[in-house]
């Protein structure tokens, strides 16, 4: 979280934590329980607990294909005047992401992703 509040510019922890409890839940239902598993799995143990917290297994992938679509998602998950917008909120949990977790099993989740939530992530991310 300080990561996520230092590079992304966050005021406080709570900001932070409410961005990426938001994006990982979002991300997490998009993929299937296979895939959510395996990436939990690369989680530090606190932040996997953000991650599985109130996850269903045996409901499927949520069908958002469309960025704003997604983002609607995140929204949702994110408290009441929010500083910012979804969008800029998933970057930068991506960005985090992509920087913390081993690159290949970002870059499965990546590649899991319909082509239009895939430019989310930093360019690096999608090259590699």
């Amino acid at each position: 979280m300080k990561k996520l509040m230092a590079d992304h510019h966050f005021h406080d922890r709570h900001q932070a934590y409410s961005a990426l409890r938001a994006v990982l839940h979002a991300l997490r239902d998009r993929m299937t329980a296979e895939q959510a598993v395996h990436f939990g799995a690369q989680l530090p143990t606190i932040i996997r607990g953000i991650y599985y917290e109130g996850w269903h297994i045996g409901e499927g992938p949520s069908g958002e294909r469309q960025i704003d679509d997604f983002a609607q998602v995140i929204a949702k998950e994110l408290p009441p005047q929010f500083p910012r917008d979804a969008v800029g909120t998933a970057k930068a949990v991506f960005d985090l992401l992509w920087q913390e977790i081993d690159p290949g099993a970002t870059a499965k989740v990546i590649d899991s992703l319909p082509v239009p939530l895939r430019a989310l992530w930093p360019d690096v991310a999608r090259r590699g």
